[in-house]
């Protein structure tokens, strides 16, 4: 229960008390700030406590934003103010001097004086809802004939859509999701319930596609879009019911990917059944879709806290297709988000084969990872701006470096110019990759060419990533690691080599999701141990390559290699990774909806 304190006498004919009741708060009325102080003590060390003008007139929705949102410490709208724990020894320090003052409106002195103590206190964009206190009757009444006007509840289904969503999702998903999510609140279920519901249906689908049968192809397709509309649910209702929390924002995030490439493995298997091994392609498909989203991330991290003017060089031609209004969402589905991604594939499954599955798949993920990857380079470019010290850390986060490319690092110092990273990077990348194509598999000179590559790589993170295109660094190590064991399971003599070498990219590229999610929670990187004992990028690639060559000759051994080695990592990353988020106090992070 919180805790909500009206902070002045009561309003005639107002329903504000019942409006804090039916939203969780228990109520309290003050006649003052020094009244309001000694309510403010007596609270619960622990809860949440509102502070709201008895004059307020406004929608229940705009009060469950300003009031209710976990997200941050101290929200407020026009007449209301919520804190949580940590900022309450703020609002007391706050609340002390607005009672010197005298000031008339209560709350909006305090939410300033918050801000001014270091309290960042979050405005909700309350849209079309009303949120006021009127200074007379007149103005009570023209408040209440907005309220009137407004639908309240249309207005909360509308804001639980996420902005800027893709073509198929906008149109073909969230004008019924939203319904489906409100059904969902209205009987008390959970975010994370309908995210675990969507995963169950995902693996079911996944088994579905594994039989091989157009029947149960049919089944994949039909269930894997039934896996999405209560994916985009499950965020409509998260910001429908305001239900954030830091368990719900890793489930899912890491839920997406684990369904996608359950997917993939069920196509595989179902592909195996009728004598077509479409392994390889599976695990291409897995590595471009990891190295395209760590380009995305990367390029994100990089500019999120840039400082200095950006070019306009770089984004006139997106301004100017913008502006021809149907060019938005052309460009969003050349992209293949999710939406358009996984309508794909279930068309494709229920209708074609797995094999036409992936080259479709591969194709599109390619062209998508080309145009945006070409604007970012573009915009890099252009773009004058000064790198931040926490986005060249967050870089160098990424990049997952483990002993022998810190080892070099610190051999070599900050040598070198700014911008070296990227090039030494790419050289270190095409030059294993080649090796890697180029000898015959087991042969020495890969170890070698891995050996360059460890060097290299840790030459490559010397120096601070501040250059401009060195957000490239993480994606191009990225496809090093994935294609050298891609390249290598596919060319080796054992049948079972390429399903081994999916669950090792598998258990690596949830490692370094996970690393981007602490990252965007504001919790850093995972501990410095946990790379050290999967052995960073350079260590499990050089790992590899050595086991290729003295496996080579030995039939299943290296499949099984490659199959330890993808039950330890996996073993490592989840355990460390469940106890993080189950205990964090990271702060839940999710995508914004529609502008109430």
């Amino acid at each position: 229960m919180s805790t909500a304190i009206l902070t002045g006498p009561p309003a005639p004919g107002s329903s504000l008390d019942g409006d804090l009741r039916s939203l969780g708060f228990d109520v309290k009325a003050a006649a003052g700030p020094d009244e309001t102080g000694a309510l403010l003590a007596a609270v619960p060390a622990g809860e949440r406590v509102a502070l709201v003008d008895p004059r307020f007139v406004g929608h229940v929705h705009a009060l469950r934003l300003a009031l209710t949102d976990p997200r941050f410490p101290a929200a407020a709208a026009p007449g209301a103010l919520t804190v949580q724990n940590g900022a309450r020894p703020a609002l007391a320090r706050a609340l002390t001097a607005a009672g010197a003052s005298g000031a008339d409106d209560l709350t909006g002195t305090l939410a300033d004086a918050l801000d001014a103590d270091g309290v960042a206190v979050h405005r909700p964009q309350l849209g079309t809802l009303v949120a006021t206190v009127p200074a007379d009757a007149e103005a009570r009444h023209e408040a209440r004939a907005a309220v009137d006007a407004v639908d309240d509840e249309a207005v909360r289904l509308r804001s639980a859509v996420k902005a800027h969503d893709g073509f198929f999702t906008t149109f073909f998903i969230s004008p019924y999701s939203r319904y489906i999510a409100r059904w969902c609140a209205r009987r008390g279920l959970t975010p994370n319930q309908v995210t675990t519901a969507s995963l169950l249906t995902a693996l079911i689908a996944a088994g579905c596609a594994a039989t091989g049968e157009r029947g149960g192809y049919i089944a994949a397709g039909v269930l894997l879009l039934v896996s999405f509309v209560l994916d985009c649910t499950d965020g409509q209702l998260a910001r429908y019911a305001l239900k954030y929390s830091t368990m719900g924002a890793w489930l899912d995030a890491t839920f997406d990917r684990a369904k996608e490439y359950a997917f993939y493995a069920g196509l595989a298997l179902g592909a195996a059944r009728n004598g077509d091994d479409v392994w390889a392609l599976a695990l291409g498909a897995m590595v471009l879709m990891t190295c395209r989203h760590v380009v995305d991330f990367s390029f994100n991290e990089a500019n999120a806290e840039s400082t200095g003017a950006t070019a306009k060089t770089g984004l006139a031609l997106s301004d100017r297709l913008d502006s021809l209004g149907w060019t938005v969402w052309a460009r969003r589905m050349i992209i293949l988000p999710i939406g358009e991604r996984w309508a794909m594939i279930a068309v494709l499954t229920a209708v074609t084969t797995p094999r036409i599955v992936f080259w479709a798949l591969i194709i599109g993920c390619a062209f998508g990872a080309c145009y945006t990857t070409a604007g970012r380079v573009l915009r890099s470019l252009t773009r004058k701006a000064k790198r931040t010290d926490r986005a060249a850390q967050a870089l160098a986060d990424l990049a997952d470096s483990g002993p022998l490319a810190t080892l070099v690092g610190r051999v070599l110092g900050r040598s070198g110019a700014r911008g070296a990273g990227v090039v030494l990077a790419a050289v270190a990348t095409g030059g294993l990759l080649w090796a890697v194509l180029s000898w015959p598999f087991g042969d020495r000179q890969i170890v070698i060419a891995a050996l360059g590559y460890t060097v290299l790589s840790g030459a490559a993170v010397a120096r601070p990533l501040k250059g401009a295109l060195d957000w490239l660094v993480p994606p191009l190590f990225r496809a090093a690691e994935y294609t050298t064991v891609l390249v290598l399971a596919a060319r080796s003599d054992s049948a079972q080599a390429l399903p081994a070498a999916f669950g090792l990219v598998a258990a690596v590229a949830y490692h370094h999701y996970d690393t981007v999610y602490r990252i965007r929670g504001g919790t850093g990187a995972p501990p410095a141990w946990l790379v050290r004992v999967t052995g960073g990028h350079e260590g499990r690639t050089l790992l590899v390559t050595v086991l290729a060559a003295f496996l080579a000759d030995r039939g299943d051994d290296f499949t099984l290699a490659l199959t330890a080695l993808a039950v330890a990592v996996a073993l490592v990353v989840l355990v460390e990774s469940i106890r993080f988020w189950v205990s964090s106090g990271a702060p839940a992070v999710h995508d914004e909806g529609e502008t109430a």
